[in-house]
């Protein structure tokens, strides 16, 4: 019992941070109708910039929100400049660009912070925390934590706010909105901005557990993809918890399934993918979408 205990904190640590991710694909999904392939690698690339400050001085607290808000103007950039002139393009047309980004920022963050592994530290203490013989990481209940402030902020940011009830109108009927005078180019690009700050987070996170280097949110993406699925590609909130079922799935079939074991836990990942893409398409919390033809 104590061994699944501990699989299953250990699982919900890991699932926070494959919900951040998840969140910001879905953001971004729902504002566009893309999936955004380079969202690993921009969350990749921020981390490294929030490493590159701490490293000539700053605290962490001040890296992080430096690191946030670049992070969140350079979202802005990229749908502005890149995006938006394809944003009429076959969605074939898109995807390529996204990957063309993902290969371009891991090139890049290997060209200038070269491919050695880096550590990257924590925010939160390092003694662990023990409930009977459940050990509790400071790191693990701290990414939690950071997980579901992020989904409360976002929450009350899209339901209680004027831009963001603005920014939900835009991704659900672009073309009635425009009729009352929002800006759906920007409302596009803020989502944009506020995905890339979400990742952003997702990667500071994770960077502690995994150590830093170009490659890093490879394997976390596909999580994150496989969270976003079981969730709902339509719902955050369910993208979000999502993370939680995938982290703590794939530690209890690492740890009860022989012959997955730690080798084959990214399989877990897949076969959810799959599975749910065949029994509910749109996800446990997703609404299916009518389109008429």
């Amino acid at each position: 019992m104590e061994i699944f205990l501990q699989q299953v904190v250990s699982g919900l640590a890991t699932g926070g941070i494959y919900g951040s991710l998840a969140l910001s694909l879905v953001m971004i999904y729902q504002a566009t109708d893309v999936v955004n392939f380079a969202q690993g690698e921009m969350a990749m690339f921020s981390t490294y910039l929030a490493w590159s400050l701490m490293n000539h001085g700053l605290s962490y607290w001040l890296a992080f929100a430096l690191t946030v808000t670049v992070a969140f103007v350079g979202g802005l950039a990229i749908q502005r400049l890149i995006m938006r002139p394809v944003e009429n393009a076959p969605i074939l047309t898109i995807v390529i660009v996204t990957l063309g980004l993902l290969v371009i920022f891991n090139s890049v963050a290997g060209w200038i912070y070269s491919y050695i592994i880096q550590p990257f530290p924590s925010p939160f203490p390092t003694t662990a925390i023990r409930v009977g013989s459940v050990v509790f990481g400071p790191h693990d209940l701290g990414a939690i934590g950071v997980t579901l402030v992020l989904l409360i902020l976002l929450y009350a940011f899209f339901r209680f706010t004027s831009l963001g009830l603005a920014m939900r109108a835009a991704a659900q009927n672009p073309a009635s909105s425009r009729l009352v005078g929002i800006r759906v180019g920007w409302m596009l690009a803020l989502g944009w901005g506020l995905a890339a700050l979400v990742g952003a987070v997702a990667g500071m996170m994770v960077a502690p557990v995994i150590f830093l280097e170009p490659n890093m949110m490879s394997g976390i993406l596909i999580y994150a993809f496989a969270s976003a699925t079981l969730g709902g590609f339509t719902s955050p909130g369910g993208a979000v918890l999502g993370g939680f079922l995938v982290g703590v799935i794939e530690n209890l079939a690492g740890t009860y399934i022989s012959f997955i074991g730690t080798d084959l836990k990214l399989t877990v990942a897949l076969v959810l993918i799959i599975l749910v893409l065949l029994v509910k398409p749109s996800g446990l919390f997703g609404r299916a979408v009518v389109r008429r033809v």
